[in-house]
């Protein structure tokens, strides 16, 4: 990779670096591990590779929509690419960006998962595997439960702390 190449790359990085996940404006997409890569494309034109923590994902047209307005604002040229494989995992998640999860009032994944190190390589499971308790991001209480699969999002579950009361949003760990 040319000089050149290599400076307009850490260019699109740096013009992408304050973009925020539109249902989670504390977290970068970075930190979150959607933005996968920067990356030459075969025409020259720089690549963004995004992958949504979900297939059918909201969030990712609007996601692709804020890095084409970021690089236009730059004045770089570039375009976004969606890879699905590998599936997105909360392991792609950065110590950062569960902490300010919790500091926003969503209780972070817990635990890691185990991505496919074998591509094409699916994993089924009868049971989605949860934590026997989450702790509660406001009060910090692991006297928790789950009140309904699916929270704010998909990819999160709502919870209500017994100690505390409040209720809130546990992204599920992938």
């Amino acid at each position: 990779m040319s000089a050149a190449t290599e400076a307009s790359l850490q260019a699109v990085s740096q013009a992408l670096a304050h973009l925020t996940d539109p249902e989670i404006p504390v977290v970068s997409l970075s930190e979150l591990g959607i933005l996968r890569a920067v990356r030459e494309g075969a025409d020259g034109v720089p690549e963004v590779v995004i992958t949504p923590t979900y297939s059918g994902c909201p969030a990712m047209g609007q996601i692709a929509d804020d890095i084409l307005v970021a690089l236009r604002d730059a004045g770089l040229p570039g375009r976004v690419v969606t890879q699905l494989a590998p599936a997105w995992t909360t392991d792609w998640m950065s110590t950062a960006a569960k902490e300010k999860l919790r500091a926003y009032g969503i209780a972070p994944p817990q635990g890691g998962s185990e991505p496919a190190t074998t591509p094409g390589v699916l994993r089924f499971s009868r049971h989605a595997a949860r934590p026997a308790s989450v702790t509660c991001p406001h009060c910090g209480s692991r006297n928790t439960t789950r009140i309904a699969p699916f929270g704010s999002t998909a990819c999160k579950a709502q919870h209500r702390c017994l100690d505390c009361l409040e209720p809130f949003d546990h992204f599920k760990p992938y």
